[in-house]
Formats: structure tokens, C-alpha cells, sequence
């Protein structure tokens, strides 16, 4: 609460002016008080429905007013919040250092176990507990109750003394709505949970892609330099033939063009694998040029396709996303019953005590409510019902893309290792032709252009089998992204997601 706030006058200026003799009763007030306003009380004053008879004087009115003061200020003092400021940082929390417990080469489980719990985003995404917690206090909380009163001096006419009156009440559709709003707080906080596994999924999948593109990347980047240097080692000798008018210039284009090829192969490919180390380190919380120790291997199991079965019948109560919108479903069925509840009228009970000038007092229940003939929420009640349908739909539509795009990666996988056992078939094929070649190239049985075409052939078939190898690890990779084979899974679901 602000310090202006905590100095305002609880009393009338008119009054703190006029507290005199406190044995004596205090004058009449006069008329015509220059520059005063009524001005309504936060709280009632004291016991001011205690108030003695008509012989009872302002004065010692303004007794009770003072010993209610404290008072007044304390319970002020209890309903503030406190207040302390949190400045933003002005350096980044990137960091360059390997873990010291991951020393040597990383695996990809210790990758992911990294990504997880060093991540800047996850850092931040997990902060939504906080909201979702606070969230889902204040919805079981009662509303407040309203308390107000006046203090109307007599400044004209037949009177005694001051009037006043005070009044406290209780709005108790608070009461009625109270179990929808719990509700309702209840999904949105598992819902958060949910969508933050969900982020944590996404996660791990996207730093295991990852880890296999830089890792396979490196192999296929070693037989692209591989390739490079022979077309180098190649294009030179002829280069040097060109310049002693050995061979002509027709002869060498065809192999510089080769060569320039290989480079701009290798170049790209180089490129390529510092963004995916860039993003990987990114996904970790650290510098981008930090070092990452990678194992030489990426190793995937491949999956049971009748486990992976069994899982895509399950999936709507496996995957995070599914549960986060039911979950959502589920806090918007809450906020349709809460919009029909809110139709009932406004309902206020309280009690209203008071007094004259001539110091006639009276004290009993209030009550007051709301008519409902022209609103009456309907619009409310309308929005939330379209918006639990669009709900609904999008519910549904989520499932079955999930459903089948775990059907069209289990139909791309097997494409994929088709392919990759008809490569590796032609492999080594390649391989004896390129080694024959480089025997009969040392014997001088053929000549340099005839081998290179061959060793060319089998770098070729290799690059296109470490390539194949990549994309059936994606694939797998893929099908467990799906259906979660390997990540944290929600063990029970809660009652609001039935």
C-alpha cells in the first residue's frame, strides 16, 4: 500500500479541529464550515455502535476516535503487501566451462540430462508453477467483505450532535462460485505442469536430433574431405601437366570443376555443423563456441513396432500435450459452470447501524440484489460454451495428428532402412573397385582420370550410406518423439483429466 494512502485523515478535518476540553460537550457546530467535504470512512470507527446516550458529547466521541485510531492503522498495516524490487540482469548466464562431472566424451543421455537441467528456456518456462500456484490460491479464496460508514457533522437545523453510520457485508455468490473456481485453478495449474513436461519433451528430442546430425555430420564431413583432397591431389597434377603443355585445357576443366565442386561440398557442410553445435550449445545454457566433447557414436535402439502399437493406443494419456489440453478442456468445463452460476443474481448480506443528529440510533441486517432481466450473463455463458467447443475441436485434431504422424514415421523408417540395406549392399562392391584401382593405378595399368572416377564412385556410395544411416537414426528418433520412448511420462493422471 502507498505511503499517501497510510497519511490520509480518517477523520474530517472539521472534527480534528473541534476536539476540545474533553470534560466539557462541545458547541454546536456552526454553519457555513469553509472548504469542508464529507469524507467516507475505510473502516467504522471503534465502537461507535456502543455510543452512550443523548447526553453524550463530541467530545468524548473523540475519545473512542483516538483509541480506535491504532487500530484503524493496524489492520491498514496487516492488509499491505509487502514490496521489494527485483532489477533485470545486465550480463548473460551463458556458460563456457564443461560440466565438471562430464569430463571426456558426452553420450547422449548426458547431452539431454545437460539440456534439461541447465536450459535457459526450461529455466524460464518452469517459472509458470509460480503463476499457476498463485493462481490456484486465490481462487479458494472468499471474496472480502465490504465495510464502509460517514461521519456528517450538523451544520444547519435542529440537532444534538453528529450523525454517523457504518455498514459491513458479505457478497455470497463468492460462496456459490467458490467450488467452480477451485476447480477451474485446479486443471490450469496441472495443466502448466503438463505443458512443461511437454517443453521438456520437445527438449530431449530436439538435443538428441541434434547429437545425431553432428555426430553423423562429422562422419559424412570426413569422407567429403576425404573426396576433396583426392580431387585436389588430382586437379594439381594435371595443373602442372597444363603448364608444361602436357595436356590441354579441355582435358583439365572436367576435374577443376570436380575439385571446386568437393570444396564447395565440404565448405557448406562445415557450415552446417557449426549452426547445429551452435544450437546445441544453445539448448545447453552455454557460449555457442563452447567446446562440446561429443562420443564418436550415436547409437539409437531401434523400436518395437508392436510395443509402438501398443503406445499409439494409449497416446491421448501418454503424451504431455494431449494431457495439457485435456487439462485445459477440463478448466474450461469449470468456467462454463462458473458463468451459469454466475447468472444468479448478486446476493449481499450485512448489517448497517446508524445515527441521527438528534442522536436516534438503529442497528439491523441489509440486504441487496440484483435483478437479472436485461444481462444476466447470458453473453458470458455463450462465450464460455463456444470457446469449451473450440476446445473440443482442437482437442480432437491434436490426437489424430499425433496418431498419424506416428503412422507416417513408422512408414518413412522402414523406407529408410530399405534404402540403407541397398546402399550398404553396393558398399562394399565400391569399396574392392577403389582399392583394385588403386593397385592397378600403381602398377600403371590404367591411368589417373579411370581411378579417380572409380575411388570417386565409392566415396560417393559411402557419403550416400552415412547419409542413409542418419536419416534411419532421425527416424527412430522421431517415432520416440511421439510416443515418448525414453522421457519422463506423467505416471497418474489427475481426476480433472478424466
Amino acid at each position: 500500500m502507498g505511503e499517501g494512502s497510510l497519511r490520509h485523515n480518517l477523520f474530517p478535518e472539521a472534527i480534528q479541529r473541534r476536539r476540545g476540553p474533553l470534560t466539557q460537550p462541545s458547541p454546536p457546530p456552526r454553519s457555513g464550515v469553509e472548504g469542508y467535504r464529507p469524507q467516507f470512512l475505510a473502516y467504522p470507527i471503534g465502537r461507535g455502535l456502543e455510543a452512550g446516550g443523548p447526553a453524550e458529547g463530541l467530545g468524548a466521541r473523540a475519545v473512542r476516535s483516538r483509541h480506535s485510531l491504532p487500530l484503524l492503522l493496524a489492520l491498514t498495516l496487516a492488509a499491505c503487501a509487502g514490496y521489494r524490487p527485483a532489477p533485470l540482469p545486465d550480463a548473460p548466464s551463458l556458460a563456457i566451462a564443461p560440466a565438471p562431472a562430464l569430463a571426456g566424451r558426452w553420450s547422449a543421455a548426458d547431452v539431454v540430462a545437460l539440456a534439461l537441467r541447465d536450459g535457459q528456456d526450461l529455466k524460464a518456462i518452469r517459472t509458470q508453477r509460480l503463476a499457476a500456484a498463485a493462481a490456484r490460491r486465490q481462487a479458494g479464496l472468499l471474496p472480502d467483505p465490504t465495510i464502509g460508514g460517514a461521519i456528517l457533522p450538523l451544520v444547519a437545523g435542529v440537532g444534538t450532535t453528529f450523525a454517523w453510520n457504518a455498514a459491513i457485508g458479505e457478497d455470497l455468490r463468492g460462496l456459490v462460485t467458490l467450488s467452480a473456481r477451485r476447480e477451474g485453478a485446479k486443471a490450469t495449474a496441472l495443466q502448466v505442469d503438463a505443458q512443461i513436461l511437454w517443453q521438456e519433451w520437445q527438449t530431449a528430442a530436439q538435443v538428441r536430433l541434434l547429437f545425431v546430425q553432428i555426430v553423423e555430420g562429422d562422419r559424412a564431413l570426413a569422407i567429403q574431405r576425404e573426396s576433396s583432397a583426392l580431387f585436389a591431389e588430382r586437379n594439381a597434377r594435371l595443373q602442372a601437366a597444363l603448364g608444361r603443355g602436357d595436356a590441354s585445357l579441355a582435358s583439365t576443366a572436367p576435374d577443376l570443376t570436380a575439385v571446386q565442386s568437393a570444396r564447395a561440398l565440404v565448405g557448406a557442410s562445415e557450415r552446417q555443423q557449426l549452426i547445429r553445435r551452435h544450437q546445441l550449445n544453445a539448448l545447453l545454457g552455454r557460449e555457442p563456441d563452447a567446446p562440446l566433447p561429443l562420443a564418436p557414436t550415436a547409437a539409437v535402439d531401434e523400436p518395437d513396432l508392436a510395443r509402438i502399437d501398443a503406445r499409439a493406443a494409449e497416446i491421448s494419456r501418454r503424451r504431455p500435450d494431449l494431457i495439457a489440453l485435456r487439462l485445459g478442456y477440463q478448466a474450461q468445463e469449470a468456467r462454463v459452470r462458473l458463468a451459469v452460476l454466475m447468472r444468479f443474481p448478486v446476493f449481499n448480506l450485512g448489517l448497517a447501524g446508524g445515527s441521527d443528529n438528534s442522536n436516534v440510533r438503529n442497528l439491523g441486517p441489509q440486504i441487496s440484489t440484483t435483478l437479472p432481466i436485461f444481462d444476466g450473463n447470458r453473453g458470458d455463458v455463450a462465450l464460455q460454451r463456444a470457446t469449451r467447443a473450440q476446445l473440443r475441436a482442437e482437442y480432437q485434431a491434436r490426437l489424430d495428428a499425433a496418431y498419424g504422424q506416428l503412422r507416417a514415421a513408422v512408414g518413412e523408417l522402414k523406407a529408410g532402412e530399405a534404402a540403407l540395406a541397398l546402399a550398404s549392399a553396393d558398399l562394399p562392391g565400391a569399396r574392392r573397385a577403389r582399392d583394385q584401382a588403386q593397385r592397378a593405378l600403381d602398377a600403371g595399368a590404367i591411368d589417373e582420370l579411370t581411378y579417380a572416377d572409380l575411388a570417386g564412385t565409392f566415396y560417393a556410395k559411402a557419403l550416400e550410406v552415412t547419409q542413409l544411416e542418419e536419416t534411419v537414426l532421425e527416424q527412430r528418433l522421431a517415432i520416440g518423439a511421439v510416443v515418448g520412448e525414453g522421457l519422463p511420462v506423467v505416471r497418474d493422471l489427475p481426476d480433472t483429466a478424466s
